[in-house]
């Protein structure tokens, strides 16, 4: 299991955290969201939580309102985001979560969903 994610207010394990990421992309209107549990799977997160926008707006939108909710509501902020909304593809790295946005014409073809196939799916409450 990878390390927890500390804020200065609280400690916020891996499942809330996977929550709070996909309610936060679909409060911004983002699609397909899954959250996939890679414990016991996985050395290097716990979770994958996957969703997809349909154009780079909403790409930038979907990782913008993310950071910036995770800042303002629990003081965390990513180890590391990568991609831009023009390469279709944005990971947000929060280390016991990654979040993946894609562009909805891109998520089949990169298959994460398969990859991971055999980890369990976080019922989500969105």
């Amino acid at each position: 299991m990878s390390a927890r994610t500390f804020t200065r207010r609280r400690l916020i394990n891996s499942d809330k955290l996977a929550r709070l990421c996909a309610k936060l992309a679909a409060d911004k209107k983002a699609e397909n969201v899954v959250a996939i549990d890679l414990r016991g799977i996985s050395a290097f997160t716990d979770y994958f939580v996957i969703c997809s926008g349909t154009s780079e707006p909403h790409l930038k939108a979907i990782s913008s309102e993310l950071q910036e909710q995770l800042k303002k509501e629990h003081d965390i902020k990513p180890l590391a985001v990568d991609g831009y909304p023009a390469s279709n593809w944005i990971v947000v790295d929060l280390v016991d979560v990654v979040v993946h946005i894609f562009h909805e014409t891109k998520r089949s073809a990169y298959s994460l969903e398969d990859l991971w196939s055999d980890a369990p799916r976080l019922k989500l409450k969105l």
